[in-house]
């Protein structure tokens, strides 16, 4: 018997992205999906949006949130087997659901994919995540989130659940996770079957000014490693709860073999030391740790590497001036592929000559 998808659409004031998004759900070329908008709370024409669409698709409006709230009404109320969460500013293509059903299989918790990323006009820019950055698969991811918090995965529009698993840790907790609430799911859900992954995109991650971590200014870096720094350690003390439930230990300090997380961690104490959250933090520290978690604890590629290597120490040990134009241009998503190549080019030359 084939199984029933759920695609699960959570809006908050997307109503210009929010047709597509809708339309890309329900020209899905699998006959069994099953679509349901969740509107959290907009102050926009959204709800006008999904009421358009009433015959359709199952309509949910609700009083503001966050993402998680939306997420668990959103799961509460669906049938399907498999559930896909899709960010209003994303889309489908229309073989996603079809290419889902095809990979999945029984023992799976969570299937993920590449995403192909657009700006606020739909023109494609790049993958996401890079192709060179390699997917953590298998029946025993859990046992690299016990070791470092983590594992390479991707964001919401490129992930899909087992309803079976979703039962299992869902709710998401309200208060913790209003926003990035995939960040609880991708925690949690390889605890209870396989991760498989998936290098061709099933759709399409919209990069546009109004998302949250989309500012990579100086003046706003500072604040986006702040939230990432806690958001990292909100994961962690779910992660430990649950550990702890199964049986598991995790690892003292796992965050400072997770090098992303480090990057945060000096960028924040570089840009704006006194508001840095984590206490006894030292540059030479940080710069110290990054380098092991690159070198001995990812499967980077050796230019990548070498590349985030002369970060570290460039944020750590440049003038703060020149510190902070580093971390803006590294930590920019629309910039970073431009900039590892050139920072690239540039050791080669250095070592040849």
């Amino acid at each position: 018997m084939q199984p029933t998808v759920t695609i699960i659409i959570n809006n908050y004031n997307y109503a210009h992205f929010l047709p597509e998004a809708i339309d890309s759900a329900l020209n899905q070329t699998y006959g069994q999906v099953e679509v349901l908008v969740v509107d959290d709370g907009s102050t926009d024409n959204s709800v006008q949006v999904i009421e358009g669409y009433s015959q359709r698709v199952t309509p949910i409006v609700k009083p503001n949130g966050g993402q998680a709230s939306a997420m668990n009404l959103g799961f509460q109320s669906s049938q399907g087997d498999i559930v896909l969460f899709l960010d209003a500013d994303d889309y489908l293509f229309p073989e996603a659901v079809a290419t889902i059903v095809d990979t999945w299989r029984s023992d799976l918790a969570l299937l993920q994919c590449r995403l192909e990323m657009v700006d606020q006009n739909g023109k494609y820019i790049d993958l996401y995540p890079a192709p060179e950055l390699l997917f953590d698969s298998g029946s025993d991811v859990w046992q690299l989130l016990l070791k470092k918090g983590c594992f390479r995965t991707t964001v919401t529009s490129g992930l899909a659940f087992s309803r079976q698993v979703l039962s299992k840790i869902m709710p998401i907790p309200e208060a913790d996770f209003k926003i990035s609430a995939d960040g609880y799911l991708v925690t949690l859900a390889p605890f209870y079957g396989a991760v498989a992954s998936l290098e061709k995109p099933w759709g399409a991650r919209r990069k546009h000014t109004n998302n949250h971590w989309s500012d990579s200014s100086v003046g706003q870096q500072g604040k986006i490693s702040r939230r990432s720094i806690e958001h990292d350690f909100t994961k962690y003390r779910f992660l430990n709860l649950t550990a702890q439930s199964l049986g598991h230990t995790i690892e003292p300090q796992l965050e400072l073999s997770d090098y992303r997380h480090i990057m945060h961690r000096l960028s924040s104490l570089r840009l704006e030391p006194a508001q840095h959250p984590v206490k006894n933090d030292s540059v030479w520290i940080l710069i110290t740790r990054g380098w092991q978690a690159v070198w001995f604890q990812s499967r980077l590629p050796a230019k990548r590497k070498l590349v985030l290597s002369v970060w570290f120490v460039c944020v750590g040990l440049l003038p703060a001036s020149l510190a902070k134009k580093v971390v803006s241009w590294l930590l920019a998503p629309q910039s970073r592929p431009q900039l590892v190549d050139a920072i690239a080019k540039r050791i080669r030359w250095a070592t040849q000559s």
